[in-house]
């Protein structure tokens, strides 16, 4: 009896050691006991693994992450910085400060999401690959150069609206991520013309062309353009209507103001076959649609919403 009795006390010792342990205070996962990047070079970008992972606890709050598409939140952002430079954050990646990264406490890992600071009206896409906040209601941790981007780093937080984008690439170079905002040197509210990124990153499951089509022959080529929707999924079924065409294309259009997924037939070399798509593109609904040659595809992005037909 007294060897049970010892062994119910440990096995009750144990279970407290465990409880203590999931519900340690952890400000970020990409701080104290995390690795450290073991080079001295510059970090790699992307990498790590998609994740969604289990409920966890931090400080007697559980938190769920989960798919959600529909995630729109407002609420308080704060950011981190030096102090978790270099170091691995929860889906395996590095934490570069000087890069447009964010910690979200449930959405999937990476993704991307639109954040739009409502004190002054600046708008950024940023990479969420790591867990956090964990204070008050904080919705979002930012990176010091996604702070500085959005003027609220020196105030150290900001009343922000947060909005899912979709999965991110793992083998990210930047190159999408500077497409969605214009260009990250002036800031996304200062990129008056529309850019395009030249990587051809995988994107919520659809292959994301963003460069423009190009002639390959001495005839003129053409592309149909159906339209620029508010979210990817009204992209991605519209791309699947039309899919019998030939090769169709999304890709992000970044404005001042706006990021909408651009959808476009071509190229269509015959100039017969291509009214004809068009007519039928037109008769499917998508009433602005437009036949463009190639050459001048770059010069004509859609800038307003479509209807999805």
């Amino acid at each position: 009896m007294r060897t049970v009795g010892w062994a119910c006390s440990l096995l009750v010792v144990l279970a407290l050691a465990l409880f203590a342990y999931s519900s340690r205070t952890v400000k970020h996962h990409a701080g104290a006991g995390s690795p450290t990047y073991p080079g001295n070079g510059p970090l790699p970008r992307g990498g790590g693994r998609y994740v969604v992972g289990q409920p966890y606890q931090v400080d007697g709050r559980w938190y769920s992450p989960a798919e959600q598409p529909g995630y729109d939140e407002i609420g308080t952002a704060s950011w981190y910085g030096p102090q978790f430079d270099r170091r691995q954050t929860a889906n395996g990646e590095w934490f570069d400060m000087d890069y447009l990264t964010a910690a979200h406490t449930t959405l999937p890992l990476p993704s991307y999401v639109r954040v739009t600071n409502l004190e002054n009206g600046r708008v950024l896409v940023v990479r969420i690959n790591d867990r956090g906040p964990f204070v008050g209601d904080r919705i979002i941790d930012l990176s010091r150069k996604a702070a500085e981007t959005l003027s609220m780093k020196d105030q150290g937080i900001a009343r922000v609206r947060v909005q899912y984008i979709g999965p991110a690439p793992l083998d990210d170079k930047g190159t999408d991520l500077a497409a969605m905002n214009g260009t990250t040197k002036r800031g996304p509210t200062e990129a008056k013309t529309p850019v395009l990124s030249t990587q051809k990153p995988v994107f919520a499951g659809v292959s994301l062309i963003t460069d423009s089509v190009s002639n390959q022959s001495n005839r003129a080529a053409f592309v149909i353009q159906v339209g620029c929707f508010e979210n990817l999924p009204d992209a991605d079924r519209t791309r699947s209507r039309f899919e019998n065409m030939g090769a169709i294309e999304i890709s992000t259009v970044v404005t001042d103001s706006d990021m909408l997924f651009q959808v476009r037939i071509g190229p269509l070399d015959d100039p017969v076959q291509a009214r004809r798509a068009l007519r039928d593109v037109i008769d499917a609904g998508y009433r602005d649609a437009l036949l463009i040659e190639s050459t001048n595809a770059q010069n004509r992005l859609c800038s307003q919403i479509s209807s999805a037909g």
